[in-house]
């Protein structure tokens, strides 16, 4: 695709980096890198492995400087972009009819909105794409680049079936998709959504054993249930006919048996094991959490597959430290509020860790008004949620934990647009955020600190970008966003 690229904002510069010691600065941008005109974050990171580069900034007072950096291969200068890429994103060619964008609701950030499929996202934060809006010169860059490894959404592998749940009539056979892949040399993650009565039984089966017996090509493949708010439930069921349906207790079991044998099968030939179901059909079907080895090293995590065994892992590791080296309590009362998924699994634990703390641990259940109760993550809970959910509850309480994936990028917004100072203020207690039990364990031996911005660099595009930065292709789902789901 010929596309024109927009100006390379930089929005910060790593401390200690070859970048902030030749005095590039945050509002600096960055026009060429020898002597190329970059498109995007892969371009900079596949240029810049050099042992030489020259980069051409213009500095914010609108001065140009030329600097030559000589280093080692693949040393990175440190430079962070306001934005992925700089020019238009690919957008979404598909319809499907289990599509979370057309379950928003009106009044969220637009980027949130945007119907994207860009390969470039999947390689550089792990999005997944569907590969059906692929061009030649896109897989001249994939040969050239061997950006690797790419997330897929293939649903079903029968290409017919696949074609029928994106709504493409045109959508290329996924499975020879992944084999070209695979002969360039790339590496890929492959997800299902499942929706009942649709890709499930026979047709679920057939897909995984069809994608794990392309391994080391498909280095995995997670089954997942479809998410769906009421109003894409209403959507669905009026215009297709269709049921997205929460897995009962007996569904989710279903799904954990029939993976099981795939996956000993996998573990005998290979070792790991490639097929991996959902932490939601686990907790719901009230069945063990696998260990750490089933995951792969947890490849998958941000897709919702190992956050339970992860938080059982982490607490294991600081419950030994606390045993070896106990310490006084700062704070003795501390609510955690999250999602009603993760929620009972937060409370066993909070049994355990209470008594050991020296602290009163209660948590808290937050059901999502935004999207209905069937979004059952804390990554989709709207601020407004939080303060409902601990208006009466969280009063004593010395503080309130609430986790991590609920805000932006950056640390700075709910999905709503709240801000962690707006709730702090609706509720009336300190409110501070964690991801794991360990730094739950520091908040209570008072070494809380705020938000800070997210783990991958290049990622603020999609907190609340600035009036004009957004790809002029852009379509905007009018109904009313995909973003990372968390425990």
């Amino acid at each position: 695709m010929i596309r024109t690229p927009g100006p390379a904002l930089i929005s910060g510069v790593r401390p200690g980096s070859l970048a902030e010691f030749a005095g590039i600065e945050p509002g600096d941008e960055l026009l060429e890198l020898d002597g190329r005109v970059l498109r995007d974050a892969v371009d900079y990171q596949f240029y810049q492995a050099a042992d030489e580069v020259q980069v051409h900034i213009r500095k914010a007072n609108g001065l140009e400087e030329l600097l030559v950096f000589e280093k080692e291969i693949d040393e990175d200068i440190g430079i962070e972009f306001e934005r992925a890429t700089w020019d238009d994103l690919t957008l979404c060619n598909n319809n499907c009819f289990f599509c979370f964008l057309k379950g928003l609701p009106r009044g969220l950030r637009k980027p949130l909105y945007l119907k994207d499929d860009d390969y470039r996202l999947s390689f550089l934060h792990g999005n997944f794409v569907t590969l059906t809006n692929l061009d030649g010169s896109d897989w001249e860059r994939l040969a050239e680049q061997r950006l690797s490894p790419l997330n897929v959404s293939v649903h079903a592998t029968d290409v017919e079936l696949r074609r029928a749940m994106l709504g493409n009539a045109t959508a290329p056979d996924v499975l020879e998709q992944i084999a070209r892949l695979g002969a360039l040399g790339l590496r890929v993650h492959t997800q299902i959504v499942l929706c009942p009565g649709v890709n499930d039984g026979q047709k679920l089966e057939r897909s995984v054993r069809e994608l794990v017996a392309m391994y080391p090509v498909v280095q995995t493949v997670s089954v997942v249930p479809v998410g769906a708010s009421p109003k894409l439930e209403e959507w669905s069921e009026s215009r297709d006919g269709i049921r997205l349906e929460r897995p009962t207790a007996e569904y989710a079991r279903s799904i954990v048996e029939m993976l099981r044998p795939i996956q000993r099968q996998c573990r005998r030939e290979h070792g790991v094991t490639v097929a991996q179901c959902s932490d939601e059909y686990y907790l719901a079907s009230g069945m063990r959490i696998p260990g750490r080895a089933a995951y792969d090293g947890f490849s998958q995590y941000e897709n919702g597959v190992g956050m339970v065994r992860t938080m059982f892992e982490d607490w294991r590791r600081a419950r030994n430290r606390l045993r070896a080296r106990p310490r006084s309590p700062v704070v003795r009362r501390l609510v955690i509020a999250t999602g009603s998924l993760a929620a009972p699994v937060l409370a066993d634990i909070a049994a355990e860790a209470g008594p050991l703390l020296g602290a009163s641990i209660e948590v808290v259940a937050v059901s999502n008004t935004l999207f209905g109760e069937r979004v059952n993550v804390a990554g989709l809970l709207p601020g407004a949620d939080y303060v409902r959910a601990l208006t009466g509850v969280a009063g004593g309480a010395d503080i309130v934990v609430l986790p991590r994936p609920s805000l932006d990028y950056f640390g700075q917004r709910f999905l709503d647009g709240m801000t962690p100072a707006e709730v702090e203020s609706s509720v009336g207690v300190p409110v501070v955020f964690a991801s794991q039990w360990s730094e739950i364990a520091e908040v209570i031996q008072g070494r809380a600190s705020r938000p800070e911005r997210g783990l991958h660099s290049n990622g603020a595009m999609w907190s609340q970008p600035m009036e004009g930065t957004l790809p002029a292709a852009a379509a905007w789902v009018e109904q009313d966003e995909p973003v990372t789901a968390g425990v």
